[in-house]
């Protein structure tokens, strides 16, 4: 009886492992045809003319701004490729590129430059909805997937749509709080030297001088008297309007306490004879400001192309430099 017990056991243990042992092999195989689950590589966001797939993560992201390039840097985000107009860069960008190996593409100033882009091959090209229309937007879209920005032209309203374009929402929202601080202790330091004082922004073109108004969003002009709540010279104070041409006869009629003078920078083009028949002309020695030496040279780079996270601070630097004593 006893070894009858001893044989039962046995078996029931045999057939208990035996049991097992293909279980563990069944959920083996089980786990084997179960392919691990792979993360989708693109995704689908808005812009300007609608949805459009990109890329998760682009290995040849192209910019078609460099002050959005610039922009991007500031909030955490390296393009590989930005198109500059090299002749109106300000002189810091070429060294913030070079510094996060950003490669420059030299393009032609108001040209399409699409040729050049197809050779640079992007994988995801980023526009300025407001700088593309619906011809060019298409033309961008067969090279590569194109992203036209859908935002106004001002730092503060487009920075937030490349922080979420990018995952990027906080680190845009801090970087637009020290923009915002800096601004508000430059304004605090221009009207603690300089009060009420009028100030005057003189573009010196090639067949004409132009005057900057009073236009909000607009660089230079939004920057000097609506953020800074600068003045500018009663004749002007109606002026809404970006820039407006002005002849060297009305001068005198400006009461412009402070002048900062742009020799306009652009490609293949020189400002040059009218910046000496300005510097010649009576009615512009007879101006106080110009008698008093408060005429300050003013670059296009620096406040119009270098318009940015980075470049607008070293610009507000500048106003301080020459009108704070």
């Amino acid at each position: 009886m006893k070894k009858t017990m001893q044989y039962i056991f046995l078996m029931f243990l045999a057939l208990t492992l035996v049991a097992c042992s293909s279980t563990n092999k069944e959920i083996g195989i089980e786990a084997n045809n179960k392919e691990p689950k792979s993360e989708p590589t693109t995704r689908i966001v808005k812009d300007a003319y609608g949805e459009v797939t990109i890329p998760n993560e682009p290995k040849n992201m192209l910019v078609l701004r460099s002050n959005y390039a610039e922009n991007l840097i500031e909030i955490g985000v390296k393009p590989q490729m930005v198109t500059v107009v090299e002749e109106i860069e300000p002189e810091y960008r070429p060294k913030l590129f070079k510094e996060n190996n950003v490669k420059i593409i030299p393009t032609v100033q108001y040209e399409d430059n699409l040729e050049v882009i197809v050779e640079a091959a992007p994988d995801v090209i980023i526009a300025e909805g407001a700088a593309i229309d619906a011809k060019k937007y298409e033309a961008l879209s067969k090279i590569a997937p194109t992203v036209a920005v859908d935002a106004g032209v001002a730092i503060e309203e487009y920075v937030p749509v490349l922080g979420k374009l990018f995952n990027k929402e906080k680190e845009a929202e801090l970087a637009l709080k020290k923009f915002s601080e800096k601004i508000e202790d430059t304004k605090q330091k221009l009207h603690h030297a300089i009060g009420d004082e009028k100030i005057l922004v003189l573009r010196v073109e090639q067949k004409q001088y132009r005057v900057l108004g009073t236009e909000k969003g607009s660089p230079g002009s939004d920057m000097l008297y609506t953020k800074l709540g600068l003045n500018i010279p009663t004749k002007l104070k109606d002026n809404k309007e970006w820039f407006t041409p002005i002849s060297l006869e009305v001068l005198p009629e400006i009461d412009a306490d402070h002048i900062f003078v742009e020799q306009r920078q652009m490609q293949n083009y020189s400002s040059e004879q009218s910046m000496k028949d300005l510097e010649n002309s009576p009615m512009w020695k007879n101006m106080n400001a110009v008698k008093a030496g408060n005429v300050y040279p003013l670059k296009t780079a620096d406040y119009v192309v270098g318009e940015g996270l980075i470049g607008s601070p070293l610009f507000l630097d500048y106003l301080v430099e020459k009108l704070v004593p």
